[in-house]
């Protein structure tokens, strides 16, 4: 499974949030996504389980815990997509700034009263 499979699901999305911050134990991860969303512990382990093997997230045994971090690097893919996403709509929202521009001109240009309210 890829990165951008494993984040389709709004749960391991916010897990990918909650470790943004740094690492945290599968505790306090499944606490916060139980409180958020609904889930039970072990429904919070199967969405961790889902992000490390999709290379998003990995873990260390301390003790008796498991600790989480995000892999950065995991996260270029994602990176990539939204890149050409942005480029996309960039152009076109530049473009729809230029028509809206050009609109309020003509209107100005158009419009009787513009120039008598702008007179003294």
């Amino acid at each position: 499974m890829q990165a951008m499979d494993a984040l389709g699901d709004p749960v391991r999305r916010r897990l990918v949030e909650l470790l943004a911050d740094g690492q945290r134990s599968a505790g306090e991860l499944a606490t916060a996504v139980g409180a958020e969303f609904g889930v039970s512990q072990p429904g919070a382990s199967r969405h961790l389980r889902v992000l490390r093997e999709a290379g998003v997230v990995e873990s260390v045994v301390d003790g008796q815990r498991r600790l989480y971090s995000v892999r950065a690097e995991s996260l270029t893919e994602v990176e990539l997509w939204v890149r050409g996403v942005r480029r996309f709509w960039d152009q076109r929202l530049d473009a729809l700034e230029t028509e809206v521009a050009r609109g309020r001109r003509q209107a100005r240009s158009t419009d009787p009263t513009h120039d008598q309210e702008a007179r003294p």
